[in-house]
């Protein structure tokens, strides 16, 4: 039985969500007013970092609270070692009732992970041909057809000009009710009606905004292109070093002012999607009698360019669009309610924090710290990019990024140069700077001894009626069903 004593938790966790993409943190025209209003209630936090901006590593970071280094899912096809505690696994063993919903990104598909129960909502990899959405969908005779143009590179290499004209920003394909975030928020609230007392966990996380941006109607008439503020950082064609870096998942030197305000008011689309289901979620947990007694916490994986120095997507430098990422944390009782931190906080962070608020102790392997202090006092902040070849650490104040490739890398000042265009590696001004960095990213990972990536399809899996068994046809069967569908002549909404 749960524990009335003990607080739940509520995780709420977005793929590639830009941090200045909510009200709260600024934004002029995105509507997000239930995350505001949790900011309201709790801790928004203006320098929150993931350490590693790819899905899977940054997801395997959140959950055991170790760096990418450490826990070695390096891709987004790895594993999580099973000997790596993780906040789910020691809430778990503490008697809560543990569950996600939605995309987790894991190989094998229901890698256990210390959640007793997954209903899976995934995206690519094999997961999206073994999960309960795609299942679903397949039982409805339909098929999310432009997200499987955007992620599978079979489709993709065929997709129409209309795809690439629009950057992947076009109305769904499915209604309000067959898509992915409707699907994910669906499952999660009727997981919170049946929540009692104490002693739940509930991880919800959604697909988008990650790319393709396709909302549903009427998310994809929200905004006007034309009305909406270039996010910080837009420049007229991207920097030469940003191009020989990753020419882009859509080409960037083809990115124009037009395509970026139609991405822009599509991303916004998704997140204000996703802000109405947090809406419903609080919503549900005053209605439960739970909201006072649950730790709330909304975050992302990564974030996303969206303009900023001429790119979109990820997969280049790890400029502050994409390593920083919104956190905000509504505490129990809502102690720190209103509070802004400017700390150095990381993602590492989370479980820490939940493992302190649910009485249970913090395994010495995790590397985060407990958030629920007042301070945290961390002067330096790492992650690692481009499956180990780049490397950041940063200060409040300057930042590095040291590369494989020594001439490769960055170093700014934030203060005099906040949109990152001017590299001062070679500075004579900087030589101290630069050395001081270097010598603490030495001190927190020998990182040219680049460790293998660790995978394992045999892994231990949970258990569940939803869960197909290793050898299951119904894999094979899926994928052609979507094989099937998808040569049929695409019409665009």
């Amino acid at each position: 039985m749960p524990d009335n004593s003990r607080p739940n938790v509520l995780l709420i966790h977005a793929d590639q969500h830009r941090f200045d993409c909510l009200g709260t943190y600024g934004n002029p025209d995105v509507q997000t007013p239930n995350i505001d209003a949790l900011a309201t209630e709790g801790v928004r936090y203006e320098n929150s970092f993931c350490p590693f901006p790819v899905c899977t590593p940054s997801r395997y970071s959140l959950l055991s609270s170790q760096y990418v280094h450490q826990h070695l899912g390096w891709t987004n096809r790895c594993t999580l070692p099973a000997g790596i505690p993780t906040f789910p696994r020691v809430l778990r063993d503490a008697g809560y009732r543990t569950k996600a919903v939605g995309k987790m990104h894991f190989t094998p598909t229901y890698l256990d992970v210390g959640f007793e129960e997954l209903i899976l909502a995934e995206q690519d990899g094999p997961g999206r041909f073994e999960d309960d959405y795609h299942r679903w969908l397949r039982s409805e005779g339909l098929v999310d057809r432009i997200d499987l143009m955007d992620q599978r590179a079979e489709y993709r290499q065929e997709a129409p000009e209309v795809y690439w004209d629009t950057v992947g920003a076009m109305p769904s394909d499915l209604d309000e009710a067959h898509h992915s975030t409707t699907w994910i928020a669906e499952r999660a609230l009727e997981t919170l009606q049946g929540w009692e007392g104490g002693g739940h966990l509930l991880m919800v996380g959604f697909i988008k905004p990650h790319h393709p941006f396709d909302p549903p109607a009427p998310w994809d008439a929200l905004y006007d292109p034309d009305a909406l503020t270039l996010l910080p950082g837009w420049t007229a064609a991207p920097l030469a070093r940003d191009v020989a870096r990753h020419p882009g998942y859509f080409r960037h030197v083809d990115l124009t002012e037009a395509k970026l305000r139609r991405a822009m008011a599509y991303y916004y689309g998704t997140i204000s999607q996703i802000d109405h289901h947090v809406g419903r979620m609080v919503d549900t947990l005053k209605q439960q009698g739970c909201y006072e007694d649950t730790l709330i916490v909304y975050t992302s994986d990564h974030g996303d360019y969206m303009g900023f120095h001429h790119l979109l997507l990820k997969g280049n430098y790890m400029y502050d669009p994409l390593i920083k990422v919104p956190l905000i944390i509504k505490y129990p009782q809502q102690t720190r309610s209103g509070t802004v931190s400017q700390d150095l906080v990381n993602n590492l962070d989370v479980g820490p924090t939940l493992l302190q608020a649910a009485g249970c102790e913090i395994p010495e392997a995790m590397q985060g710290n407990d958030l629920s202090a007042n301070a945290v006092g961390r002067r330096y902040i790492f992650a690692a990019g481009w499956g180990g070849e780049e490397y950041m650490v940063r200060t409040r104040r300057h930042k590095l990024l040291w590369c494989r490739h020594p001439a490769d890398s960055l170093c700014f000042d934030l203060e005099r140069d906040p949109l990152e265009y001017h590299n001062l590696l070679q500075d004579p001004a900087y030589t101290e700077t630069v050395e001081a960095l270097r010598q603490a990213l030495l001190r927190w990972a020998l990182f040219d001894a680049h460790s293998q990536t660790y995978l394992d399809h045999s892994a231990p899996v949970i258990k569940g009626d939803n869960v197909p068994p290793r050898d299951d046809q119904d894999a094979a069967d899926l994928t052609a069903y979507f094989r099937d569908r998808m040569s049929a002549p695409f019409e665009p909404t």
